[in-house]
């Protein structure tokens, strides 16, 4: 055989070999490719994305975590300015108790020492008269001699 016609049976066997591999086994291939290279892309933005929100998410949670922090510490100081307030007011109301107290413990004793001075002065009374009685040794009239008596229990 001739080595010409070899050579030209080979090259019109390999131009129809690649003739067959780019019109039916390439396409398939690349379009794998691009279709691969589509999702690789896809992921990579979802990634990019996802890496986005997430710093978003992060900046939230810490707005929200200060947010909290800064309403919990507006609660306590809250209730220790009412907790305050109800101190000072039962303190000022246990004052007021207190001079209540006093006063209507002075009152009373001021009218516990007023019956006892009228006591007193009717007992004096009472002695002046029986000892008058028996100096003179007789009997005095009570009735008659009232208002002397009441001068001289109010003199004491």
């Amino acid at each position: 055989m001739n080595m010409n016609l070899t050579l030209l049976g080979q090259a019109i066997s390999f131009a129809i070999f690649v003739w067959f591999c780019l019109k039916y086994v390439w396409p398939p291939i690349i379009a794998a490719l691009e279709a691969r290279e589509a999702q690789i892309a896809d992921g990579l933005a979802s990634a990019e994305q996802g890496k986005y929100e997430l710093e978003n998410a992060e900046k939230r949670v810490k707005e929200i975590l200060s947010d909290g922090k800064e309403k919990a510490q507006n609660l306590v100081s809250q209730a220790q300015k009412r907790a305050d307030e109800i101190h000072e007011r039962a303190k000022n109301e246990a004052v007021d108790e207190k001079v209540k107290i006093i006063a209507s413990a002075a009152a009373e004793i001021e009218q516990e020492r007023n019956q006892a001075l009228d006591g007193l002065r009717k007992q004096v009374g009472s002695l002046a008269l029986q000892g008058a009685e028996q100096i003179l040794m007789r009997e005095i009239d009570e009735k008659s001699h009232r208002d002397v008596l009441t001068k001289l229990a109010g003199a004491l």
